[in-house]
């Protein structure tokens, strides 16, 4: 929903030196934190990472629709992939990930950042991965791209009203740091990036927004001192907190029948870590740290955990059955780059690897009957440090 915004998390392995040596940590999440897709490295690995209020949709068609190569079929894994099978890439350059399906399972919206695209724009695109259409505006940085149910609306965070440049990543002068953009505030529009409007407008960070069966959206903010997980309306009323724990919560997802949340988080006990965490948050930052998968009711309560892998697990999503759950993980190599995809019961029983690819695989998404799975992975890339994104049959 990015960047882990604060991100859904990092798409891309970049290098670089820590006192000259090749570190074992690294970055390749960026979903949902900061809304970077954290292209710089880290020291262990997690996952987390725009419309212009004045634009009603893209007036510059070179910015608005790309021609892109159509889907590339990869044919069936040989790699012990055995629940994909007819696999597709849909791009093939830059930094694309997060891609959800449209309710209906006709469309698919994505972010990306690539040629001419110089920070995270929001994209729409058919699923053999032609009509690639901007639907923000180009301005700030975007993260978190939905579609509402009815198909009639998308909602997405963006920073433009904080400034129409990308806004600035942070040094190391406090370590590795990602950035938790103030300037953030959530957004609906037309499926063409026209009628846009802003749906919140509280003082620091408001993305990752994911939408319910019943249109009601669920969000990770800051507004109340903590990256916290909220709900409200559409239209940005009846807002509810539904998380408290101190610590990273976010990249929420509702299940198929509306009746569940699945998460993303950490809880931190006070005593140093949880002193530097609070003291980096009232500055916009975050320092990445492990994460585990959790579950709740729509209304908050019922939290319970369902990973306990000691690893950075992320970017959970429900299977369409509402019992159980995909999600990106490192656990089974921590201090390595490599993510793959793992599915588990809502009650923490029955995990099972589903990617064993040795770069970075993240961000699946089920089509809404089942049959297909979508994911951001580095595999194939062209280029280093290129992220794309893939589409499988799904076997049962």
């Amino acid at each position: 929903m990015v960047d882990l915004g604060a991100g859904r998390m990092a798409w891309t392995y970049l290098k670089a030196d820590a006192g000259g040596s090749d570190a074992s940590g690294w970055g390749v999440l960026g979903r949902r934190i900061g809304g970077n897709a954290m292209r710089k490295r880290m020291w262990w690995a997690v996952a987390t990472l725009s419309v212009t209020v004045a634009a009603v949709g893209c007036s510059d068609p070179e910015l608005t629709t790309q021609v892109v190569e159509p889907a590339v079929t990869l044919g069936d894994t040989d790699n012990g992939e055995r629940r994909l099978t007819n696999l597709r890439q849909l791009t093939f350059s830059g930094e694309n990930a997060e891609a959800y399906y449209a309710f209906d399972g006709s469309r698919l919206i994505f972010q990306t950042r690539r040629e001419g695209v110089p920070c995270d724009q929001i994209y729409t695109m058919e699923l053999d991965g032609t009509d690639a259409q901007m639907v923000s505006s180009g301005d700030g940085r975007t993260t978190c791209g939905y579609f509402f149910p009815d198909g009639e609306s998308i909602v997405y965070a963006s920073t433009h009203l904080g400034g129409v440049e990308c806004p600035p990543e942070p040094g190391f002068e406090m370590g590795y740091v990602w950035p938790v953009y103030d300037s953030y505030d959530i957004f609906s529009a037309n499926p063409d990036g026209s009628g846009l409007t802003q749906i919140t407008d509280e003082e620091g960070y408001d993305a990752e927004a994911t939408v319910g069966p019943d249109g009601r959206i669920v969000f990770t903010s800051v507004r109340d001192g903590d990256m916290e997980i909220y709900s409200m309306n559409g239209d940005g009323s009846d807002v509810r907190r539904l998380t408290n724990s101190p610590g990273p919560d976010g990249g929420p997802f509702f299940s198929a029948d509306g009746s569940k949340i699945v998460f993303r988080a950490r809880a931190i006990e006070p005593g140093p870590e949880l002193d530097d965490y609070r003291s980096l948050l009232d500055q916009g930052l975050w320092r990445p740290t492990s994460l585990e998968i959790f579950v709740m009711d729509t209304d908050g309560g019922n939290r319970r955990q369902v990973t306990d892998l000691a690893g950075a697990s992320f970017a959970p999503f429900w299977h369409p059955d509402n019992e159980r759950i995909i999600f990106s993980s490192n656990w089974h190599n921590p201090e390595g780059r490599n993510f793959d995809l793992f599915i588990i019961g809502e009650d923490g029983t029955g995990l099972e690897q589903v990617t064993f690819n040795d770069t970075f695989d993240g961000f699946p998404m089920f089509s809404p009957d089942g049959s297909e799975l979508v994911f951001a992975s580095n595999r194939d890339a062209r280029a280093e440090g290129d992220t794309n994104v893939f589409i499988a049959d799904w076997v049962e």
